[in-house]
C-alpha cells in the first residue's frame, strides 16, 4: 500500500485479452498497478470473467481458478471487448439472469477500480479510458460501442469519464525517446484491434493539430488464431465431417454456420447450445466413415466440457512459436480424454494461413497514410506496440512499408496505459475537465 502517492484520477488500457490500469495526480504518475496477485505478472489482469453455477462472478486469475477447480464448468466469458460494437449483442443468461454488455465490462473495470482503491487505500471516481481509434467502421456501430463503454465506467463507480484513441496514447509514452521532431507511425497491435496514428512529435509531445490521421481496424492477435484453427487444426473438431441425413443418399457436410464457430472462442462456446448439441449428435450418428464420426465426437466432447478456452491456449502457444523471426515448425499439442491432436504447423503454412489478416492489417496503415497524403517514405519512426507486435512476419510487412523509418518498440503490454496516466496528468495540470476534447478521429 502507497501512503505518499494519493490518485486523482485512473488510466486504465482495457483490452481484448488483458487489461492494466495506472494512476496520476497533478504532479505524478505510478505506472501500471500490481491489482491482481494471483496472475504471473500482478499489473497484467486478464479480461477475463467466469460465473459459477449460483451465479457468482469471478474475476482476472481468479476466474481462471475458478473455471478450473470446477471441473472447467460453469460460464467463462472472455474477449467482451470485440462486442462493444455488435447491435445483435442485447443480453446474454447466466445462471437465469440477463446481463447487459455494459454489466460484464462493468464488472472487470470496477474490480480494478476497487483494487486500486485498496492499494492507495482512496476512493477515485475519475477515469481515462483507451479506446480503439476504431471501434468499426461504421459510425453509428463506433458511437454504440463508446456510449457501452462509458456506461461500462459508470456501473465500474466513476463518475467522471473520458476516453482517449489507444494509439494516441501510446505516443504519450513514446514521446520521451525523441531527441528532434519526426513523423511518427504509432501502430498498436493488440488481441482485438489494431490502431493507427501518424503525428508530428517532439520531446515535449504534440499539439491536437500534430495528428495528421488515427484509424485502425478489427483484425489482430485473434484474428491470427482463429486462422490457424481454420487452417490446421479445425478438421480435428469436424469441420469437414461427412454425414447423410436419415434415409437420405445424398452426403452432406457440417454447416458453415457452425464451422465457422469454431474460428474463435467466443463464438466456441455458443456451440454448448442444447439444439446445438443434438444437431451434432444427430451428424455423428449418421457419419459416413469412422474418422467422420471421430472428429464429431471430438467436437462434442470440446462443447459439452466447454474447451474453447483451453483449446485457444494451445493455439496461442503455436502462433508464438512462429511468431520469431528464424523459420522453424512448432506442433499444436491437445490432450484431453478423447480429445488428443497432434498437428505440426511450420513457418510458410502459418504466413499463407494468416495472410489475409496480415493483408488487412498493412492495408489500413496504407489507408490512413493515404488519407494523409502521406508517403510511407517520409515517415521517420515506426513505433509498435501491443503483444501482437512481436509477431515476426507482421513486424517484417510493416517495415518493408516505411523503407527510411527508425523502428522502435515500446513495452508490449504497459505503452498505451502509461500513455494515458501522462494523458490524465497533463489534464489535470492544465485544468482540464473530464470533458476537454481530444484531437479528432
Amino acid at each position: 500500500m502507497s501512503n505518499r502517492f494519493q490518485p486523482q484520477v485512473y488510466a486504465i488500457d482495457f483490452g481484448t485479452t488483458n487489461s492494466l490500469i495506472a494512476a496520476a495526480n497533478s504532479t505524478g504518475l505510478e505506472r501500471a498497478l500490481p491489482v491482481d496477485p494471483a496472475a504471473s505478472d500482478p499489473t497484467v489482469f486478464r479480461s477475463i470473467l467466469h460465473f459459477d453455477f449460483e451465479g457468482k462472478a469471478s474475476f482476472g486469475a481468479r476466474a481462471l481458478e475458478r473455471y478450473r477447480q470446477l471441473g472447467m464448468q460453469g460460464r467463462l466469458v472472455r474477449s467482451l471487448k470485440r462486442h462493444l460494437p455488435s447491435k445483435s449483442f442485447v443480453t446474454t443468461e447466466v445462471e437465469g439472469k440477463s446481463y447487459r454488455l455494459g454489466e460484464l465490462i462493468g464488472g472487470i473495470l470496477r474490480t480494478l477500480r476497487e483494487r486500486a482503491n485498496a492499494h492507495f487505500d482512496c476512493d477515485v471516481t475519475r477515469v481515462l479510458l483507451g479506446r480503439p481509434a476504431r471501434f468499426s467502421e461504421n459510425p453509428s456501430d463506433d458511437a454504440l460501442a463508446e456510449a457501452r463503454l462509458t456506461e461500462a465506467a459508470r456501473l465500474a463507480g466513476f463518475n467522471e469519464i473520458s476516453l482517449c484513441p489507444e494509439p494516441l496514447a501510446a505516443a504519450y509514452d513514446f514521446q520521451e525517446h525523441l531527441s528532434e521532431p519526426k513523423l511518427v507511425m504509432i501502430a498498436d497491435l493488440g488481441g482485438g484491434t489494431s490502431d493507427f496514428s501518424l503525428i508530428r512529435m517532439s520531446r515535449d509531445g504534440y499539439r491536437d493539430e500534430d495528428v495528421l490521421a488515427t484509424g485502425g481496424v478489427s483484425v489482430a492477435g485473434d484474428a491470427l488464431d482463429g486462422a490457424l484453427m481454420q487452417h490446421h487444426i479445425a478438421r480435428h473438431f469436424g469441420a469437414q465431417a461427412r454425414y447423410r441425413a436419415p434415409f437420405g443418399k445424398n452426403e452432406l457436410t457440417m454447416p458453415l454456420s457452425l464451422v465457422h464457430k469454431l474460428y474463435s472462442p467466443v463464438d466456441m462456446s455458443l456451440l454448448s447450445q442444447r439444439e446445438v448439441l443434438e444437431f451434432l449428435r444427430k451428424v455423428r450418428d449418421f457419419s459416413v466413415s469412422d474418422p467422420d464420426r471421430a472428429a464429431v465426437d471430438r467436437l462434442l466432447v470440446a462443447a459439452e466440457d466447454a474447451l474453447g478456452f483451453h483449446v485457444y491456449e494451445a493455439i496461442e502457444l503455436v502462433k508464438r512459436e512462429l511468431s520469431e523471426p528464424t523459420p522453424h515448425r512448432t506442433t499444436f499439442d491437445f490432450d484431453y480424454p478423447d480429445v488428443a491432436i497432434t498437428e505440426t504447423v511450420d513457418a510458410p503454412q502459418f504466413e499463407a494461413s494468416t495472410q489475409r489478416a496480415v493483408d488487412a492489417i498493412v492495408g489500413s496503415v496504407q489507408g490512413l497514410l493515404d488519407r494523409a497524403g502521406v508517403s510511407p517514405g517520409e515517415v521517420d519512426v515506426l513505433c509498435c506496440t501491443g503483444g501482437t507486435a512481436k509477431v515476426h512476419l507482421i513486424a517484417r510487412r510493416l517495415r518493408a512499408l516505411f523503407p527510411n523509418a527508425e523502428l522502435h518498440s515500446l513495452s508490449s503490454f504497459r505503452a498505451v496505459v502509461d500513455g494515458l496516466a501522462r494523458r490524465a496528468q497533463q489534464q489535470l495540470q492544465a485544468g482540464a475537465t473530464a470533458a476537454q476534447p481530444l484531437p479528432a478521429l
